[in-house]
């Protein structure tokens, strides 16, 4: 009796049945993208608030969180939203998450002791990577704005 061998597909075609479009991913992005804004803008707001807004850039994120929560959320729907609004705005979001992990550092520079005095400055001063949940963010929307791009 003889066997007969089965034909092995190749592995990509297992796979592919399984994974998500780059659309489709591009629009799980952008509405998480605008989800993560509101939550993260809202939570900046209380913070800053609390801060008094003694600088100008505390103002920034509060400002672009509700701009880009909204891109996100209308590019989740539409591709020319993803390219022409949320990229931009989601670019500006990670930049301004760099400089404000900048401003941070430099607010516990400010305090008295400075880095020095570690158990209270970085306790009590500005959450010094607290700013990197922007970034965080922002790229969430550069990455789904340029699969949108890509595709």
């Amino acid at each position: 009796m003889r066997f007969r061998r089965a034909a092995i597909e190749p592995r990509s075609s297992l796979f592919s049945a399984a994974l998500p479009s780059e659309t489709d991913v591009a629009r799980g992005l952008s509405a998480l993208t605008g989800l993560s804004a509101a939550g993260l803008g809202f939570e900046i707001a209380v913070e800053h608030y609390r801060g008094s807004f003694g600088d100008t850039w505390m103002w920034t994120p509060v400002l672009l969180s509700p701009l880009l929560s909204g891109a996100g959320f209308a590019g989740a729907r539409s591709a020319v939203v993803r390219r022409r609004w949320l990229a931009p705005l989601a670019a500006a979001y990670l930049a301004d998450g760099v400089i404000g992990v900048v401003t941070h550092i430099r607010g516990v520079m400010r305090r008295p002791g400075g880095f020095s005095e570690p158990v209270y400055n970085i306790v009590m001063g500005p959450p010094l990577l607290a700013p990197g949940a922007l970034s965080l963010v922002g790229g969430m929307g550069v990455v789904a704005g340029a699969l949108t791009q890509a595709g």
